[in-house]
């Protein structure tokens, strides 16, 4: 089943899945909000929206009600063998809005024989020149490895403050992160935080297109 969450949205599930899976029952509220460090008001609209989209059931007459609906899977987790989920574009400009898309990109397509399976990749493609220097293009695709968590030097998919994502190579410095672009016509951004949703670790160009 495909799902459009949010990247809070998908964290809840997790926890919620992680839980049933390991001690057999689903999270209180409480305990959501405390892992996640955010509200317990703001806990019950992220899973009242799991609901909705079919990612999450209620049992009823149980203290602990969520489950995980049986054809629920993450994007990132529908992958077979010779795809990567394509889940959206990328600015590699000034940053805009990420909309997920129930596509694939075919690997085998692209790296002919290569097969294997990868639960943490998806895709991106770019929008923008800002990572030109990188030889990273305008329509190219990147690979990119789901983590939090991203060391200097390393190009990133980061979602800023404002619910923004752009493509950057990654700076944490005195007092602010500093996302540089790879193209002298681009400033940096410098924010006092952001969210790292991935790692690049490949590009993929397609040259010859009609």
């Amino acid at each position: 089943m495909s799902m459009t969450l949010t990247p809070q949205q998908i964290r809840i599930f997790r926890l919620i899945r992680d839980s049933r899976n390991k001690r057999g029952y689903s999270p209180t509220m409480q305990e959501l909000a405390d892992e996640l460090g955010i509200s317990k008001v703001t806990v019950f609209e992220h899973v009242g929206a799991l609901v909705d989209k079919g990612a999450l059931i209620r049992q009823p007459n149980k203290a602990r009600s969520l489950a995980i609906a049986d054809d629920a899977t993450l994007p990132d987790e529908r992958i077979t063998s010779g795809t990567l989920p394509l889940v959206g574009r990328i600015a590699a400009g000034q940053p805009i809005e990420k909309f997920p898309q129930d596509e694939t990109l075919e690997l085998e397509s692209i790296f002919g024989a290569r097969r294997g399976q990868s639960g943490n990749l998806f895709a991106l493609q770019v929008d923008g020149m800002s990572m030109r220097d990188e030889g990273i293009l305008d329509g190219d695709y990147v690979i990119v490895e789901q983590r939090s968590v991203a060391r200097n030097g390393e190009r990133v998919v980061a979602l800023l403050p404002n619910g923004e994502t752009t493509l950057k190579t990654f700076f944490k410095e005195k007092g602010h992160i500093r996302l540089q672009p790879a193209n002298p016509d681009f400033d940096a951004i410098i924010v006092a935080q952001c969210a790292i949703q991935g790692v690049v670790v490949g590009v993929v160009r397609r040259y010859g297109r009609n």
